[in-house]
Parts: structure tokens; C-alpha cells; sequence
């Protein structure tokens, strides 16, 4: 590895010598003219060349290094608040240099702090491009960068993948004309262009990417199609159910099971996902799903990523269940010796219909001797080869279905579940009453003290969450928390450690939080549950607050999925501020479920950043999930929306899907017919240019 020249930039995911191609600037440099000194105004960015006429190093307590620039017009302060020694020399008096940087006014006359600078020769001659500014790390500088991609553009040429037809609809031009352009824009280019990206170039390689995306999704969505899977088509056991059922299916939910009873009785493996606000009713669309499963004679498996939510599903199927003479049972990591090695006996028995789990259920030892449905609730939560374990317990392909309350926009599905069909559940059923939301600065805790102590009174019952601790806040500085300390001596280093630390603080913060209620709200019965407590503890506390024996919960965001308790009508969020869109939905979401009036108070801390004031503005105005996930896709982008490593998709890295719709539709266009046609050679380099290398992208 000491021998491969690309080794120290695999930080920057180049393993390849034409991936260098595809690291594109993220801004540029203008250093093709010189501006006299004498013609610098404040505020402007520009390039001067002159001598260095003195430089010193002054101050007593923060040293900074200051030096006189001069040319024919004039002279220009430098300032350096934090140097190093080399520069003493670099900038001694009579050196030639060119230096850019904010031009602004200073104590003695104009300046620039900081400024970009080098050596040069009399008379050495300008660029004739613009210089572009790379993405980088520790130790890589753009000297190295911009040589390797230099020689990369000359070692390959880069021939053409894309249809004519596809670029001429587009106005697009060939993507190594569009290549060597944005490495090198000439002195003219326009730059407000290349920043926001609307220049051709940047289209054509944005319209590359999304078509690579869409072509590895189409081809996995093909190749699943030419896969057997047994056809599940019997409905007897989904009449009993139907009929069991003390409600009617809503029309979005009746429309929802047509589609995922049409891909059960198919014979190729069904790839869908339901999704639907938070309380839409998903779990039936699963439970009658199993039941068709069950019915012809084959298994069912649920898999849910918290244990409480694995417990809640659970629960709510047993009856289900029963009603159709299915057998259903349980495992989780929580389960010990005897009593997990029987339930994994029955399993392998052909004993249990149905399965319900966590991640226990992906484990080598669980067989399944006639897998028919693999079911994998809030499938954003697991990695894509979570899923694909599951998956791969049957012989023939499982058929798949996937649930999820984090509504995705259609632009996004459309793009990133290429090879998903989705349905939709849009309408909540009747009766459940809309939650009503509150703004509080915490300056005003002891009022919502008393409105806790109102709703109990009234024969209800209250959350109460804790704040999420996060290693940094927004604005880049430590969160921390009550009475925390420092990670103990040798603890875990990294991201585990710091993953170790985050739990540790939240703990205690928990902890704090209650032991602080306990006694503000005494007499009421004040009840604490968070991840770290044992699977049977936790249960136990659920159950007390189920059966409405604890008048409060003091949580973690460990409720913030799965948790259904109807006499709960109050929640009070702390620091909403720190909390993400799609939690403070999920986390509203746990109340609502009732016949009272319910609120939730989101309990924040000023000053507010833009963006935390944005998000807690959004939970203000709307309580549709579809609606908060457009504005939380619009606040974070797709990445961040979707999670880093989660959808087993390869993420956009040049795209932006609400400003690029157009090109992703026209992707989409372009990669059926793309595969229609003869073009395999052309999809296969275009996939490897784009897709090959990429930690993210696995080909399921």
C-alpha cells in the first residue's frame, strides 16, 4: 500500500486513478489578474503581487506575525494571528509574493488577515483558468491534488456512455468536454455558475451521476424479477382476520393491501415498501400479510429495531393471530440459555407461523425451514445487509416487505427506491385526534410542572423526555450534561467512544431528570425507562405505565417508536432544540392515541440556531409526517435525511434532488431505455465510472 501513489487519498474515496476525475473543485480561485493596490476597496476578494517591503512579529499575550506588501500603486497590510516559524522567512523583507484573500480595512489602512500566498519570479506569467479548490484532509494539499488530476485527465480520455439522444434533449454537452472544463474553467467562466451549479458542465456530470444510480437500481430491480419465490395466494386465513378485526381497513390502507396481496401471490420475491404517518396503521398491513403467508402454509418473520417496539408488535399480533390459529412467539438478545435455545427449536421445527424479534432474529443460529415473508418495521433503522440477513433465511427468495413512518418525499423514493415498489398510506384512521403543539423556553419549567400536575389530576398520564446529547452541538461546541463527567480511563477510542460517552452522558442526564421530578411532582408516582436498562426492567416499566400505575415517564428517546399508551395525552419534550424533525414527529406521534384533548410541549432553550428554530417552527405549523419530511429533506439534504449508510443506496454526491428534478426525471427516462436497448457495454463502463469503489453503494 506505502508504494501506491493513490494510497493517501484514499481518505477521499479515490482508490482508483479515474476516480480523481469525478473529485470535482468545490469552488474556485480567480488568480489570473493582478489588481494594484491602490485600486483594493473593502469587502473585495483579489489577487496583488509585490515585495515584501518589512515584517515583524509583535504583541506580548497572543502574538501575531504582521507584514508591509508593496507595489508601484501602494502598500498592503498582512496579518497572521496564528503562524508558524517557516513563515518568518517565507515573508522576509524583499520577497516577491502573490497574495490573495477579503480585502478589509485596518488600524494603518487596508489588509488582509490571513491572506493565501507564494513565491514568485519577476515576470512570472498568470494562469489562463481559474484554480480550482478541492475537497481535502489532514495532509493532502491542493498542489498534490491538482497534479494527480491533471494527470488523470491526460491518462484517460473518458469516451462517451450516455445515448445522444439523452444529452440532446438536455442541451448537455459530452462529459469529458464538461470534465476538463470544470477542472479548468477558463478566465471568463462564469463563476456564479459553477457555484450553484447550473453551469452545463455541472448538469451534465449531475445527470451522469442520477442516471448511475438509476441504472444499478433498475438492474437489481430486473434481476430480482427473473427470481422465484413461492407464490403465497391463499386468503382463507385473511378473511378470519379481516373479519376478527374490530375496525374497517381505511381506504388508503384497503388500497396499500391490494398491492401487497397482489406481489404475494406473484412468484417472483416481492421488494415493498408501506409507508405512512405515524399512527396510520402499517401494523395491520403487516398482520395481514403474515396471515396470507401463514395461510399457504409458509413462515412469517417481523423484525423491529428497539425492543420495546419489537414487544409492542408483539403484543398487538398475539390477538391476531389467534383469531386465525397462527402460533406466534418472541426473541430478542434479552432472552437467555434455555429459553432462547426453545424458541429457536420450535422455529427450526416448522413450530412458530409468525416470528417477532430484533435483531436476535438475523442471528446464524434461528432457521427458518420455509421462510415465506420477511417483514423489517422502521427499515431505516437497519443497514441494508441487516435487512438482506433476514432476507436470506428462506431458501427461495422471501418475499420482502419493509415499513417505515418516516415518510419519504416522492422526488426521493422515485430516485433512491428504484428497485422498491411503495405504497403509500395517507390518511389516519378515524377517531384519532390531532395533537396540538406548544412552544415553552425552559425560563417557564415550573409552568409545565403545574400542567403535568392538571393532567393527572384529570385521570391522565404525561411524558416527560429527556434532551439527546450529542458529542457537539449545532454551533460546534460541547453539549453537556448534568452532573456528567469525563469517559472513564480506558474507555473506547473513536466513534465508538464516542458513541460510549453520548450514552453515558444521556444516562445520566435521565437520571437526573428524574431524580429532579420525583421531587418536584410528589406525590405523583414518577416512572424512568432508557436503553441501558435490562430487557425485563424495561418491560416492566411499560407495563406500570400501560396499566396507568405511574402517572409519569421520564424517557429516553427509547419511546420514540412503538410505544401506545391511549390515557398518555401529555408529552413534554426538553431541549427540542437538539432533536432531529422526524423524532420530534415519531416522538409527538406517542400521544394522540386517546379520547382527551393531548399536547405536546416542545420545551426549548434560546438563543436558537437558524436551523433548530426552523425545525421547531415546522412542528409548530403542521402535524402531517409528508409535509414535515419535505421541509426535513429541504433543512438537511438527502444524505443526512436518509443516513449515511442506511439505504443500501450509493448516496448523491453531486445532486440535489428538489433543485435537480428535472434531471432526475430525465435519468429515469433515459436508463429504461437504456436497458431496453442493446447497450450493455455503455451501462456497464457507466456503472463502473460511477458506482465502482463506493463504500455506500452494495449491490442487493
Amino acid at each position: 500500500m506505502a508504494d501506491d501513489p493513490l494510497a493517501r487519498f484514499a481518505r477521499l474515496g479515490i482508490r482508483r486513478e479515474q476516480d480523481l476525475l469525478l473529485h470535482l473543485p468545490l469552488r474556485y480561485q480567480d488568480e489570473t489578474r493582478i489588481t494594484p493596490i491602490a485600486a483594493l476597496r473593502p469587502g473585495q476578494h483579489a489577487q496583488v503581487e509585490g515585495e515584501v517591503a518589512r515584517s515583524e512579529v509583535t504583541g506580548r499575550g497572543r502574538r501575531m506575525l504582521v507584514a508591509e506588501l508593496r507595489d508601484a500603486s501602494g502598500t498592503l497590510g498582512l496579518r497572521f494571528l496564528n503562524f508558524y516559524g517557516s513563515q518568518l522567512a517565507q515573508l522576509a523583507p524583499g520577497r516577491r509574493l502573490r497574495v490573495s484573500g477579503e480585502v478589509r480595512g485596518g488600524l494603518l489602512g487596508l489588509e488582509i488577515v490571513h491572506p493565501r500566498y507564494r513565491q514568485v519570479e519577476p515576470g512570472e506569467p498568470l494562469p489562463t483558468r481559474l484554480t480550482p479548490v478541492y475537497p481535502s484532509a489532514a495532509g493532502i494539499g491542493q498542489a498534490a491534488l491538482r497534479a494527480a488530476v491533471r494527470k488523470a485527465l491526460r491518462a484517460h480520455p473518458w469516451p462517451e456512455t450516455v445515448p445522444a439522444g439523452c444529452l440532446r434533449e438536455l442541451g448537455l454537452p459530452a462529459a469529458a468536454e464538461a470534465l476538463r472544463f470544470l477542472h479548468a474553467p477558463p478566465a471568463d467562466a462564469d463563476l456564479h455558475a459553477l457555484e450553484d451549479r447550473s453551469a452545463p458542465a455541472w448538469r451534465r456530470l449531475i445527470f451522469d451521476e442520477l442516471l448511475a444510480q438509476q441504472l444499478s437500481l433498475k438492474r437489481a430491480r430486473a434481476a430480482r424479477a427473473e427470481r422465484s419465490a413461492h407464490p403465497l395466494r391463499e386468503a382463507s386465513g385473511v378473511e378470519r382476520l379481516r373479519a376478527a378485526l374490530p375496525f374497517r381497513l381505511t381506504a388508503a390502507q384497503a388500497r396499500a393491501w391490494s398491492e401487497v396481496s397482489a406481489d404475494l401471490a406473484a412468484a417472483q420475491p416481492m421488494n415493498r415498501l408501506v409507508q405512512g404517518d405515524v399512527g396510520s396503521g402499517k401494523t395491520v398491513i403487516a398482520a395481514l400479510a403474515a396471515a396470507q403467508t401463514i395461510g399457504s402454509g409458509m413462515q412469517a418473520a417481523l423484525m423491529a429495531p428497539t425492543e420495546i417496539l419489537a414487544e409492542q408488535h408483539f403484543a398487538k399480533l398475539g390477538p391476531w393471530m389467534a383469531a386465525i390459529g397462527a402460533r406466534i412467539d418472541w426473541l430478542s438478545s434479552s432472552l437467555k440459555g434455555a429459553a432462547k435455545r426453545a424458541v429457536r427449536e420450535r422455529v427450526a421445527a416448522g413450530e412458530v407461523d409468525l416470528l417477532v424479534g430484533t435483531h436476535a432474529l438475523i442471528e446464524d443460529a434461528v432457521v427458518f425451514p420455509r421462510l415465506g415473508l420477511a417483514i423489517v418495521d422502521e427499515q431505516h433503522r437497519f443497514g441494508v445487509a441487516q435487512r438482506l440477513a433476514l432476507r436470506g433465511k428462506g431458501g427461495p427468495l422471501p418475499h420482502q416487505l419493509m415499513m417505515s413512518a418516516t415518510p419519504i418525499p416522492r422526488t426521493l423514493a422515485m430516485t433512491y427506491y428504484a428497485d422498491l415498489d411503495v405504497s403509500v398510506i395517507d390518511e389516519l384512521p378515524p377517531g384519532r385526534r390531532p395533537v396540538l403543539t406548544r412552544l415553552v423556553s425552559e425560563a417557564r419549567r415550573d409552568e409545565l410542572i403545574g400542567r403535568v400536575r392538571a393532567a393527572v389530576a384529570a385521570g391522565r398520564q404525561a411524558y416527560w423526555v429527556c434532551p439527546l446529547i450529542e458529542e457537539a452541538g449545532e454551533e460546534g461546541s460541547a453539549v453537556p450534561a448534568p452532573g456528567a463527567g469525563a469517559a472513564p480511563p480506558g474507555a473506547p477510542r473513536g466513534a465508538r467512544a464516542a458513541r460510549v460517552r453520548r450514552e453515558a452522558l444521556e444516562l445520566q442526564t435521565a437520571i437526573d431528570t428524574h431524580a429532579r421530578l420525583s421531587e418536584d411532582l410528589a406525590p405523583l408516582s414518577v416512572g424512568l425507562i432508557h436503553g441501558r436498562l435490562p430487557g425485563a426492567e424495561k418491560q416492566a416499566v411499560m407495563d406500570a405505565f400501560t396499566r396507568g400505575a405511574l402517572d409519569v415517564l421520564v424517557a429516553t428517546t427509547v419511546i420514540e417508536v412503538g410505544v401506545d399508551v391511549p390515557n398518555a395525552s401529555l408529552m413534554v419534550i426538553e431541549h427540542a432544540e437538539r432533536f432531529g424533525l422526524a423524532q420530534l414527529h415519531q416522538l409527538r406521534g406517542r400521544i394522540g392515541r386517546g379520547t382527551a384533548d393531548s399536547v405536546c410541549v416542545l420545551m426549548y432553550r434560546a438563543p436558537l440556531s437558524p436551523t433548530a428554530r426552523e425545525r421547531l417552527k415546522t412542528m409548530y405549523e403542521t402535524t402531517d409526517g409528508f409535509e414535515i419530511a419535505r421541509r426535513d429533506l429541504a433543512l438537511r439534504g438527502p444524505g443526512q435525511f436518509l443516513g449515511a449508510r442506511q439505504s443500501g443506496v450509493a448516496l448523491l454526491r453531486l445532486a440535489d434532488l428538489e433543485r435537480d428534478a428535472v434531471l432526475a426525471e430525465a435519468a429515469r427516462t433515459c436508463a429504461a431505455a437504456m436497458l431496453s436497448s442493446d447497450r450493455q457495454a455503455e451501462i456497464d463502463a457507466h456503472l463502473d465510472r460511477w458506482m465502482a469503489g463506493r463504500e455506500d453503494y452494495l449491490k442487493a
